[in-house]
């Protein structure tokens, strides 16, 4: 089982679930843990009897909401705590510092932080990290037309005291108001649709998703990509 963290208070549950869909059309098994403060799985994927702790399935995705540790995620499953989950991919949303600490997010493979540039992001965001007890490893994922050198440099003052370490690399996300407008109408019809999203943020997805499956897969992610693109 690999673990994928996304840390941070931008809203970007819907940004996780369009990239575990690409996963499963690659043939992986995949959970989504929703662990943030709003839950808001639990208002945008639909489910029969939503409940306060539960797990269900949209799209060949696994989600879950208001499962609030690994340990909790085996318990509802009923599996022992020595063993692990039955899935090729967790990718783990959170917005705290507990949600770090309560889903062992220091063996993650990957760590994505990600926020806009409003002060609610951002600050949000860095009382996300500013808990977290180990070190652990970061990239940014920046979601904003603008983002330039100086506000880079903010976030790092920001986290400076923090036990974040940032890779070099940073993922710029050039968020537009038309990918707004697809995904509400993605979440109006339960559907997961590509089709009207800006190339920026499908090519975000793309790059992501390649990180995650590793370029010797890369040549098989472009068809499946096209393939959700198109909604075959």
């Amino acid at each position: 089982m690999r673990k994928i963290g996304f840390i941070g208070a931008y809203d970007k549950i819907d940004f996780v679930i369009y990239i575990a869909k690409i996963l499963v059309e690659m043939g992986q098994r995949v959970l989504v843990v929703d662990g943030t403060i709003t839950q808001k799985a639990r208002y945008i994927v639909p489910t029969i009897e939503p409940t306060t702790t539960y797990i269900t399935e949209f799209e060949g995705i696994d989600i879950a909401v208001g499962l609030k540790s690994l340990s909790h995620i085996k318990d509802y499953l009923g599996i022992p705590e020595i063993n692990g989950l039955l899935y090729d991919i967790v990718l783990i949303d959170t917005d705290m510092a507990e949600g770090v600490e309560n889903y062992e997010m220091e063996n993650c493979e990957k760590i994505y932080f990600a926020t806009s540039f409003d002060m609610y992001s951002i600050k949000r965001g860095i009382e996300s990290i500013s808990g977290i007890q180990t070190t652990v490893n970061a990239t940014k994922v920046l979601f904003s037309r603008s983002a330039n050198k100086a506000e880079n440099e903010y976030l790092n003052y920001l986290s400076s005291e923090s036990n974040i370490q940032w890779n070099d690399e940073i993922i710029y996300m050039p968020f537009e108001l038309g990918d707004q407008t697809v995904i509400y109408k993605n979440q109006r019809v339960s559907k997961i649709k590509l089709r009207g999203l800006t190339n920026q943020y499908k090519e975000g997805l793309l790059y992501i998703t390649n990180q995650i499956m590793g370029e010797e897969n890369f040549q098989t992610l472009r068809k499946v990509f096209k393939k959700v693109e198109k909604g075959v």
